[in-house]
């Protein structure tokens, strides 16, 4: 197993229970507002297939560069092992929405850029991209806790980089969730349906930024 799989195991592995049932909430109660049922849909750094698992669309792709991930989508999700700045596997303006969570931070600059490129290619005109985001204005203390992250990110510098690459920001949450589920919250999991619908604690809590952007054109 290479260091990047590793390290994501050792962190997430005692904790597949918890987020899976942390991401069927957020896609039942927030993120399934975005994507229609008709949609086709690719979880890009999918991870254990915690979201495209659970989302509800006609179309699921998963791409990672780790093998493992293979192991852990269900049945009608195709997985697609890859970096996300050559998904060859994936036609030209087949996809719908993609969605990315906690991921552009683990690249360089030159790796997002390349990243949001390859988004736009396989994105149909006015497809979006759905991305939940780590936000170093608010998480600046803790940004660093985690031995891969690479490059710092707000919700103002990524807005920058989506509209260098082709997009526009149609919504930015700056303050969503909290940073990491490794924080205090994590004992409070079944009240995140509640925390969802309270938009005052997001501005207390949240260290991540929410951010939906059209492909121009």
């Amino acid at each position: 197993m290479d260091i990047p799989a590793l390290i994501y195991k050792n962190r997430f592995g005692d904790e597949i229970d918890f987020r899976n049932r942390m991401w069927k909430t957020l896609c039942e109660d927030f993120f399934q507002r975005y994507v229609p049922q008709t949609a086709s849909v690719v979880d890009v750094g999918c991870g254990y297939c915690e979201f495209i698992n659970h989302i509800r669309c006609a179309k699921k792709i998963a791409v990672d560069v780790n093998p493992d991930a293979k192991k852990f989508a269900k049945v009608g999700v195709e997985v697609i092992i890859s970096d996300s700045t050559d998904m060859k596997a994936v036609r030209d303006d087949s996809v719908d929405i993609v969605f990315m969570s906690d991921f552009l931070e683990h690249l360089t600059r030159e790796g997002i850029i390349g990243t949001l490129r390859e988004i736009s290619r396989i994105l149909r005109p006015k497809g979006r991209i759905l991305m939940l985001q780590p936000n170093i204005r608010y998480c600046m203390r803790d940004y660093w806790m985690f031995f891969d992250h690479v490059t710092p990110l707000d919700d103002r510098s990524m807005s920058e980089a989506l509209k260098a690459t082709g997009f526009e920001v149609t919504e930015c949450r700056p303050r969503f969730l909290p940073y990491t589920t490794k924080s205090r919250l994590k004992d409070f999991a079944f009240l995140l349906k509640a925390y969802l619908k309270m938009p005052f604690l997001h501005r207390i809590f949240g260290q991540q930024a929410f951010i939906v952007a059209e492909k121009r054109g």
